[in-house]
This record gives C-alpha cells, structure tokens and sequence, in this order.
C-alpha cells in the first residue's frame, strides 16, 4: 500500500506563490539595456556609418539664406538687448594677431574631430564599461542637433549682411576649411545653431573629467569646451547663443542615456563580461577565482592548519577533523562516526598499545597534556 499525500489549500497558495521562473525567458529590452563590452569592429563601423549619415542629413537640408540671414539679425538683435552682444568686438581683437587667428582657424578646422575620436578611443580601452551609454549621449546629441538645422536655419556672423565680422578663414586662406573657400560648397553654411563644436567639446571635457585620474588631465578636460568656446567666437563660426544650444542638447542626450541605463554613465561599472551577463570579468574576459583564505594541501608548522591531507584527498585538522578552507574545523571528533556510517570516512583502527587505559577504553598516554594535575598532598 502507498502512502496518500494530501495537498491542502495552504500548500497551493504556497506554490503559486514561487513561480518556477524561466532562465531564458529574459527581454530583448533588458539584454539591449545591459552594459556589455564593445566590439572594435562594430564600432568603428557605427561610427563611420553615423557620421556619413549625420553629413548626409546636415547637407541635405534646405540652405535656407534668406531666412537664415533673418535670423541671424533677430539673434544679434536679442544679444544686444541682453547686453551681451561681444562677439564682434572678440572677432576684431583675435584677427589683429596673425599668428592667434590663424591657430583658432586650425583649431576649429580639426581639433573638432580629433579629440573627439581620441576620447572614443579612451572610453573603449580604459572604461568599456562605460563606453556604450557615453556613446549614446555623444550620438543622440548629434541627432536632436539636426533637428535644429532644419526647423532654425542660421546664418553665422561671418555671412551676415552688412561685413560688420571678419571671416577669418577666408582673410587668412586657412588650407582645409570647409566653413569657406571652394570647399564650402561641401557642407551646409547655414547650419549654425546648435553649435556640435560646443556639444562635442563639453562631452569631451565632462567625460575626461569625470574618468581621468590625473589631475592634468581632468584640468584640460574643463580647458578644452572653454577654448573652444573662444574659438568659435572669435573665428565669427558662431553666436555664442549657438554654444547654449549645444549645451541643451548634449543635455538631452545625457538624459536619455541614464533613462536607458538606469544610471549616469560615470556611475556605470567600468568592467564588464564580454556576453554582457554582468559578471565580474577583466579586460581578457576571463575572470579568476581565489579563495579568501590560505588552504594548504601538507600540514606544515605555523600554517593555519597544522593537520596533513588523508588518502582519500581529505585534509585533518589537528584535532582529528577534516580542515574547512573557510577557516575552522568543518568536521570536528564525534561528528565522524555519520560520515563513517555513510561510507565517506573508514573506521578508526583499534588501539592494540599496551598500557593503562581509561574507563571508555581510551589509552591514558593520550589524555590532554593541560588536564588538571593532581591534588597535592
């Protein structure tokens, strides 16, 4: 006869409430939110690709000069107002030095992409952890600022009506200038608002700053979005109400990526496995295990268990138990005899010595050397 189990409506309440959960039943969404280590040639490919688009994008919208030459004015109009109409006076004083013009019209011909693309870099070797989600503010900056270009075509002040500005790309024949010359036809010369020379070189400066340890380095870190700041003033590339528009939408995109990560970029783990499952894995994507305490195989003296390893791979303590590598005892005397009975541990040879025994047959030459000694008479 089998025994009759019984399932009270307890017991059921008790199992629906541990639902046996799926192990791969985790999202899509979840696994594309996860952190995990970049791939250089997916990356160089995304990058290429996104840039190529974003060019495409910016060129392709419609140079609109006549009401990018109205807006221009109505910006200058509003800077005067607000008694911070300076750039004209900055665009005169850095043109009288040839030398300082000349380097703010390489520096804003390259520096643009140069460091840029060298912070990348430094995120992906040094921080991978960190890099997608600060890679995502970097992108998503980009596309709300082609958002810009089309719904608020600018003039910069270079072009306004009236040459109250000085272009110094084209007074100085900067070689490799796309913002005038013959190559201006390549790129779209009303595009002036948000300034991606600010979004960019904040990004740069908040991200060295953030991740650098050197002091040196986290100082340039906050040099580089002031420099060029100056630059793009001072070259009449842009308004300075174009660099706030920048800064609103590297602001955006910072917002977006803690959305989508759940924290801030920085705050993200700077290590991470290669399958993205959240372990603790180096550079190499192996990680290594080590124990947190000392477990030596021979008892040697001094050591922390001074017992030896047993035939069957088993190491004794001093007391005649098995060594836990946790530290202690793990099988003190008297918790033996199960283990015997289960068939892990022989039975103890019998003691044959000669001598006088005690009442539980144990032989007297092994009583504990501090047992209390003898009354004295």
């Amino acid at each position: 006869m089998g025994e009759t189990t019984v399932t009270t409506l307890e017991g059921r309440h008790q199992a629906a409430a541990h639902p046996v959960e799926d192990p791969t039943g985790q999202s899509l969404l979840r696994r594309l939110r996860t952190p995990r280590r970049p791939r250089l040639w997916f990356e160089i490919l995304l990058i290429a690709v996104s840039y190529w688009t974003y060019s495409l994008i910016r060129n392709a919208v419609p140079e609109q000069k006549s009401q990018a030459l109205r807006n221009a004015d109505l910006l200058w109009e509003l800077e005067q107002r607000l008694g911070l109409a300076f750039e004209q006076s900055v665009n005169h004083a850095v043109n009288s030095v040839t030398w300082l013009v000349v380097g703010m019209n390489y520096y804003y011909a390259t520096l643009h992409f140069v460091v840029t693309l060298g912070v990348l870099v430094w995120l992906y070797r040094s921080h991978p952890g960190r890099y997608a989600a600060t890679r995502l503010v970097l992108f998503s900056t980009t596309v709300v600022a082609l958002a810009g270009y089309y719904l608020f075509p600018l003039a910069p002040p270079r072009l306004m009506n009236g040459g109250a500005f000085v272009d110094t790309v084209m007074v100085h024949e900067t070689w490799g200038s796309m913002a005038s010359g013959d190559l201006k036809n390549m790129s779209n010369q009303y595009a002036a608002m948000p300034s991606m020379h600010i979004g960019w070189s904040v990004w740069c400066g908040l991200t060295v700053f953030a991740l650098a340890t050197a002091p040196w380095a986290k100082i340039l870190g906050l040099l580089y979005p002031a420099g060029t700041l100056v630059v793009i003033v001072a070259t009449a590339n842009h308004f300075w109400l174009d660099a706030v528009g920048g800064v609103l939408c590297l602001a955006f995109g910072y917002a977006l990526a803690t959305f989508w990560y759940g924290s801030r970029p920085y705050a993200l783990p700077r290590e991470v496995p290669d399958d993205g499952s959240g372990g603790g894995r180096g550079r190499s994507g192996w990680s290594r295990v080590l124990p947190s305490r000392p477990f030596p195989g021979k008892g040697s003296p001094g050591k922390r268990f001074p017992g030896g390893r047993g035939t069957d791979g088993t190491v004794t303590g001093p007391d005649g138990g098995t060594a836990d590598p946790d530290g202690g005892t793990a099988d003190p005397v008297g918790a033996t005899a199960g283990r015997a009975n289960a068939g892990l541990v022989g039975p103890r040879a019998p003691d044959d010595s000669p001598g006088p025994r005690t009442a539980d047959g144990v032989p007297a030459t092994s009583v504990p050397a501090h047992a209390p000694d003898a009354p004295r008479h």
